[in-house]
């Protein structure tokens, strides 16, 4: 769970960070929920924004960038339909966090135990892939709720977590809360091989700086490094919501004509395909983008509960 990095002894005890940590967590969820909308959008969009001619017989919206797109969901649909999914994308949240926190820890400790002690960087490697590709495959039925919620157009498909939840069950079966969880889990490795890469390169050199925007050179380098590793797995995070959203109702999203999708290698082939590499990034500025009000959000929210927190537990005498 991110309670927003190093915290000093005084800052308050492991209850307060934890439920200070949740609560940010969860607030920021919620306030970036339109940006995830949005870039859900996107990534489902199989048009071609640069060629007119493609829009022709199109029953749906043809979106182009993030505000335009923000703007045609709220005029089509209404404002709260920008947070479509938001329960499901809060659920995942918690559980996420607190099944990663905990296979980090277990695997950690068990790395530590070897005879022969690996480099911690590698301990770390290891722990944060095996952490977070357990964390995914246990949560991704949520994951996969909240893209079909949020690719919903104004004809609704599922009315409720438990109706969509009966429907997958009835009509595709277990296997169906699980479409494009292959693509899901593939992500992480490479994702924290990029990222470590790319953060071991650039906190030397970016260390000498004084004076940066994201404050520290180790702050900078980790700010790079992971629109690095972002944009390096993007075509997998863009294959995984292409197969989530298949399935007997697949016509019935506000983007009626995306196509019939199997497997990750040939979903890929065909996006380069018919759409070219260009296709398998759609949606990227906004992943990006909403990296930086997240963090913000988090770091905000979080001193303040924890401040309250604190100042009810001198209150009380705790």
């Amino acid at each position: 769970m991110s309670a927003g990095g190093p915290h000093l002894k005084d800052e308050g005890t492991r209850t307060q960070v934890v439920i200070a940590g949740g609560i940010a967590g969860l607030v920021s969820r919620f306030c970036i929920a339109p940006l995830d909308v949005v870039k859900i959008r996107l990534q489902l969009q199989i048009h071609s924004l640069s060629d007119p001619a493609s829009h022709y017989g199109i029953n749906g919206p043809v979106y182009k960038g993030t505000i335009p797109t923000m703007r045609a969901i709220i005029r089509e649909e209404g404002i709260t339909s920008l947070w479509k999914g938001n329960i499901s994308a809060e659920l995942l949240y918690v559980c996420y966090g607190g099944i990663q926190f905990t296979a980090y820890r277990t695997t950690n400790q068990a790395l530590q135990k070897l005879t022969h002690r690996l480099p911690p960087s590698v301990e770390s490697f290891i722990s944060g892939a095996v952490a977070g590709g357990l964390a995914t495959a246990s949560t991704y039925p949520l994951d996969l709720l909240r893209t079909r919620f949020a690719a919903q157009g104004k004809r609704r498909i599922y009315t409720s977590i438990l109706s969509s939840v009966r429907d997958i069950a009835r009509h595709e079966g277990s296997r169906g809360f699980f479409r494009g969880c292959s693509a899901a889990v593939a992500q992480i490795v490479p994702y924290m091989g990029l990222f470590f890469a790319a953060y071991e390169a650039l906190r030397p050199p970016l260390s000498q700086f004084d004076s940066l925007p994201f404050g520290s050179g180790d702050a900078a380098a980790g700010v790079i490094a992971s629109v690095i590793a972002k944009t390096g797995v993007f075509p997998l995070d863009l294959v995984r919501k292409r197969l989530q959203v298949q399935g007997p109702h697949r016509s019935r999203y506000v983007h009626t004509n995306i196509p019939e999708y199997r497997g990750v290698a040939r979903t890929i082939s065909v996006i380069l395909k018919t759409q070219g590499a260009r296709g398998l990034y759609r949606g990227l500025t906004v992943s990006l983008v909403k990296a930086a009000p997240a963090s913000a959000v988090t770091m905000w929210t979080y001193e303040r509960v924890l401040k309250m927190l604190q100042d009810v537990d001198h209150s009380t005498g705790v």
